[in-house]
């Protein structure tokens, strides 16, 4: 018996095995279980199904073990790479005015907007644990998707891993991101400089009320939402406007004190806060006043610090609030030549503390 088939038969056959390889998977479970990790079929259907299809480009479309870019591309638009990692253990995963996806995706993409540069791609790895429900990580990842979509990033390659229940507290996801820095823009906590102008986009500490009020802990009703967003756009309008923007810095974990203590310490300079200029909503306060909690230390997910030279401070204020992200921008304070390393508040009774660095944590698991 001839088993021999003709060439065109062939080729027809092979493509036919070459669809049904490459058709996208599509999870059975309702929930992740350890299968999901093993590297097998289990895995590759959660991929395609939960993340391919939702970050779909052409890099990552590849599906190879990392993501590959033209240089000469990247060249046209900067000089330098800027890159940053960072990984989210938020609890609760979901809280009004975000999610952990987008919280993942609008941070890396402002620890890299806040160097100058111009984000551009993002990975995507996932720590889950056995048990959690498929759905709830395909919202997250619908929710990643939509935040990329609105800062103009792809998600361009990642991993997966599954852990024994009990392992992990139901999702952990960690991402990194590449942005280029055109010329000329040269923001480093380095510049600062006695008389220079402080800045700030808004009020502070929603985020982690958010958290905190979204956790159940405390019989407490409130509309406050997360500030999560990304200041990407904002920072851009900014640098269009004044190139000479001194330092720069998101203020999350830790808040604006941290931030400023971080400035002041790396630049040996002062810096002196008016405590009355300092944006905080009425519900954050009372919050912070029921705890015992500093607003000046809650976390933000979208709040940008600026320090510019005094001369364009003016400049810079006015195309903020012209920005929807700036639109409560404000001058919160001045850098002084003393005491180095210290960030002092003069407080509405005109009388000064130090408001130093954060010694332990005030909200665990806040981001």
């Amino acid at each position: 018996m001839d088993f021999s088939i003709n060439n065109s038969a062939s080729n027809t056959l092979f493509q036919k095995i070459e669809q049904v390889r490459r058709r996208q998977g599509k999870v059975q479970d309702t929930h992740i279980t350890l299968a999901h990790g093993s590297g097998g079929k289990a895995m590759r259907d959660l991929i395609d199904d939960i993340f391919v299809s939702n970050f779909d480009n052409p890099i990552l479309s590849q599906l190879e073990d990392q993501a590959s870019f033209n240089l000469s591309n990247l060249l046209q638009q900067g000089d330098r790479l800027a890159f940053s990692t960072d990984s989210y253990v938020v609890d609760p995963l979901f809280f009004p005015g975000g999610d952990i996806g987008e919280l993942a995706v609008n941070g890396t993409v402002n620890d890299l907007a806040v160097s100058g540069a111009k984000p551009l791609y993002l990975t995507c790895s996932v720590i889950l644990e056995e048990g959690l429900a498929v759905e709830t990580l395909r919202r997250v990842a619908k929710s990643m998707k939509a935040a990329a979509n609105k800062a103009g990033v792809q998600i361009v390659t990642g991993d997966t891993k599954v852990v024994h229940r009990g392992a992990a507290d139901k999702l952990f996801i960690n991402t990194a991101g590449i942005g280029v820095i055109p010329s000329g823009i040269s923001i480093s906590t380095q510049n600062i400089q006695p008389g220079d102008v402080v800045i700030l986009n808004g009020e502070l500490g929603n985020h982690g009320a958010a958290i905190l009020v979204a956790r159940g802990e405390l019989a407490l009703e409130t509309d406050i939402q997360s500030d999560c967003q990304p200041l990407h756009n904002l920072i851009e309008t900014i640098l269009k406007a004044c190139p000479k923007v001194h330092a720069m810095r998101d203020a999350t974990r830790g808040g604006l004190a941290t931030v400023l203590n971080e400035f002041a310490l790396s630049s040996n300079v002062g810096i002196r806060l008016e405590e009355e200029s300092i944006p905080v909503r009425e519900e954050v306060k009372g919050i912070c006043e029921i705890l015992g909690l500093d607003p000046l230390y809650l976390a933000n997910e979208g709040k940008l610090v600026v320090v510019v030279a005094k001369e364009n401070a003016d400049t810079v204020l006015s195309v903020m609030k012209s920005h929807p992200t700036g639109k409560d921008a404000c001058i919160i304070g001045e850098v002084i030549s003393s005491p180095p390393g210290i960030v002092l508040l003069k407080t509405v009774f005109e009388s000064e503390r130090i408001v130093d660095m954060l010694v332990g944590e005030q909200l665990p698991r806040i981001c």
